[in-house]
């Protein structure tokens, strides 16, 4: 355990983790995250860019040091530059930075068979470096680029290269493992070695994931006297990735006695906003900000949380801004279902509750995913004769689709008995449909949610004749999901919107929504269609 000193986490999210293959952030964007690390998650430093690599690259730190000198975070950024005086220290300067990452070589290999020098000359370059940058006023890091086989093979080089750096009395001194290719034990040995024989010096170590070992690295890197820790949001970077953020802040909270300043309960935030920016999805087991990692399947493990929270461990949901939730599926179990009712405000008596729990099971059985929303249709299919009952159903519908013409629909609806028919033409399919739904429920005076998300699916292993799963998340004064199940993937989002207005006629019949009823009845029924549904359904839909 550790001694309550601080451990600074430098992140480089926008550095290395932009170094990801396919990812690119605009200007606007960095800016954006570096706000978010800085100021929400407060982060110690952030790494923004490597020098003179482009005008959008300038552009992009620029926007950053203008906002950062205004709000006293300048000493924060910093950007990795080259040993090439003065190139990439002017870039610096030019672009406003204050603090430079120097890329110097960590390993002998590296600097014979890349640089082609002796080591005493690349000291001599270093000195030069480092002096023109405190000329400049910039304050100077230095990284051993391929350090991990430095200490392997040519351990008296880059033990020189330490001493020298200290002589000349850098800010920090950062120990990459490049290539990722070191595993805990030698992160121990190395680093006790080094920090041992350089007390007084800052050390920072920067893990890569090549092996699935980063956050295990961290921890004993730390664990040895490391003073720094770098990451990236989401694990981003090249190959398999650098030491994610959001797992390294939990063990060092839940592992160590080491003292960190972050937010943690903004990282689920950043880590969103990151995924959107770069374009890479976040696995749904990957731990802290996964979508299914506080999601309890087996029906065992809520009725332990049920009784006295038996299946909770440290690594609470609400820490990271995230709620628990309990998943409906063939392994869910009474406890799951239990949950889910507590949720929806249902209670159910228990041989009901059993009739239900088989029917998730089946449904289960087939791969289909049921949610909290679907409960009340599960509930009354079990309950009166497998058949759910359904108030507001579509009779029927003609669709055409012809090259050259915008789509059209003629549309039957049965709502509480009575039939409404209505026409419209639209720019897809489905946009001709909620036309001419919306007309029939302008005609009502009533008003539809608005869409907000729209996804499509084809099971895993699916082929061409294979159901399609459409996803529709719906705002209507909270947010909730409804889903449709076809071979034709308009008629699948018909389906979950045919679910959608049943679960809103339910809604307005339950006593304690009657004031968000009538308040959504008194609003101006003229309204343009957008304010009903939103334009935010996907176009491979139409």
């Amino acid at each position: 355990m550790g001694t309550h000193r601080k451990i600074e986490i430098m992140d480089t999210t926008l550095r290395d983790g932009e170094q990801t293959s396919g990812v690119s952030f605009l200007p606007s964007e960095k800016l954006q995250i570096a706000k978010l690390l800085l100021e929400e998650l407060k982060v110690d430093r952030i790494e923004v860019a490597s020098a003179r690599v482009s005008e959008g690259e300038m552009e992009g730190v620029k926007k950053i040091t203008q906002w950062a000198a205004e709000k006293g975070y300048l000493d924060k950024v910093e950007v990795l530059a080259f040993v090439d005086t003065p190139a990439s220290i002017n870039w610096m300067v030019e672009a406003g930075a204050k603090v430079m990452n120097l890329l110097t070589k960590g390993s002998l290999n590296h600097l014979t068979h890349q640089l082609k020098k002796t080591p005493d000359q690349h000291f001599e370059d270093i000195r030069a470096c480092v002096k023109y940058a405190r000329s400049k006023g910039i304050t100077v890091n230095v990284y051993l680029e391929d350090w991990s086989n430095g200490m392997r093979n040519s351990m008296d080089y880059t033990m020189d290269l330490i001493s020298f750096l200290n002589e000349i009395r850098v800010r920090r001194i950062m120990l990459p493992d490049t290539l990722g290719l070191l595993h805990p034990r030698e992160v121990s040995h190395f680093v006790k070695l080094i920090t041992t024989e350089f007390p007084d010096c800052h050390f920072d170590f920067h893990a890569h994931n090549d092996y699935d070992l980063s956050v295990a690295n961290v921890l004993e890197a730390i664990y040895n006297g490391i003073a720094g820790i770098h990451t990236t949001v989401n694990g981003l970077g090249e190959r398999a990735g650098n030491a994610p953020l959001e797992s390294v802040i939990a063990v060092l909270k839940d592992f160590t006695d080491y003292r960190i300043g972050l937010n943690e309960n903004k990282i689920y935030r950043v880590s969103k906003l990151v995924e959107q920016f770069s374009g890479q999805h976040i696995p749904a087991n990957k731990p802290v900000v996964g979508e299914n990692v506080f999601t309890q399947t087996a029906g065992i493990h809520a009725d332990g949380d049920n009784k006295k929270n038996l299946y909770f461990n440290d690594l609470l949901p609400e820490r990271f801004g995230r709620q628990r939730k309990y998943a409906l599926g063939k392994t869910s179990g009474k406890a799951n279902i239990l949950k889910n009712l507590q949720e929806l405000g249902i209670s159910l008596e228990k041989d009901e509750l059993t009739k239900v729990t088989q029917k998730i099971i089946e449904l289960g059985d087939r791969k289909e995913r049921v949610t909290t929303e679907d409960l009340p249709y599960i509930i009354s299919d079990v309950l009166q004769n497998n058949s759910i009952t359904k108030d507001i159903f579509i009779e029927g519908y003609h669709m055409t689709h012809s090259r050259g013409l915008k789509p059209t629909v003629q549309l039957k609806m049965s709502i509480h008995g009575k039939s409404f028919e209505e026409h419209s033409s639209g720019d897809g399919q489905y946009d001709a449909f909620m036309r001419a739904l919306v007309k029939i429920y302008k005609s009502q005076g009533m008003q539809l949610p608005k869409l907000t998300d729209y996804h499509v699916s084809i099971p895993p292993g699916g082929k061409t004749d294979a159901f399609v799963e459409t996803v529709i998340t719906w705002d209507y004064g909270r947010i909730f999901k409804t889903k449709g199940l076809d071979s034709d993937q308009t008629v699948a989002a018909m389906m979950a919107t045919e679910k959608m207005l049943n679960i809103i006629d339910k809604m307005h019949k339950n006593p304690s929504d009657k004031a968000i009823f009538q308040e959504l009845k008194n609003q101006n029924p003229e309204q343009d269609k957008e304010n009903f549904y939103g334009n935010e359904y996907s176009t491979t839909a139409r």
